[in-house]
């Protein structure tokens, strides 16, 4: 089963400020979907925004590496 968690769940998660969660979910850069007026974030997608996030900014300095050369 999928783990479900709130805006102030998430804020500790990631360790941001629970403003800057609503922000983020509100300009859909997270992951996110509404329960009546109460913002959700499913963990596993949130873990995979993380991932790719990461793989993206590996391949950024992998081709800044190669333009230096």
């Amino acid at each position: 089963m999928e783990k479900i968690l709130t805006a102030k769940e998430l804020s500790q998660y990631l360790k941001l400020s629970e403003s800057t969660i609503y922000k983020l979910a509100s300009n859909g850069e997270i992951p996110a979907f509404k329960v009546g007026d109460s913002w959700r974030f499913e963990l596993e997608e949130i873990q995979k925004m993380i991932r790719d996030s990461k793989k993206r900014g590996r391949q950024k300095d992998s081709s800044k590496d190669s333009e230096n050369r």
